[in-house]
């Protein structure tokens, strides 16, 4: 009886050896999983980021050529109106 129980034991210890084994195999795989899905996560908030800035460049440079394009119409019809003055036509 003390063999067969001591078999029986080392059966028992062997396969919660084996059961750790893949529990640990199995969150080393979730693991490297999680780690790969924060590094996709980084590369997307970085890219949304750079994007951002360009959209506020595009933006700011945009305005400015309004501006200039407002000065550039007022000049345009403040000519105009020296021009009719002075006689000429349009």
């Amino acid at each position: 009886m003390d063999a067969s129980v001591t078999l029986f034991g080392s059966l028992l210890a062997c396969l919660g050896a084996l059961g750790a084994a893949l529990v640990a195999y199995l969150g080393k795989r979730g693991e490297n999983a999680l780690n790969g899905y924060s590094s996709l996560t980084e590369k997307l908030q970085s890219e949304r980021d750079r994007l951002e800035r360009q959209v506020a460049e595009r933006d700011a440079r945009l305005a400015e050529l309004n501006a200039l394009h407002a000065h550039d119409q007022t000049e345009i019809a403040r000519l105009l109106i020296d021009n009719q003055r002075l006689g000429g036509t349009r």
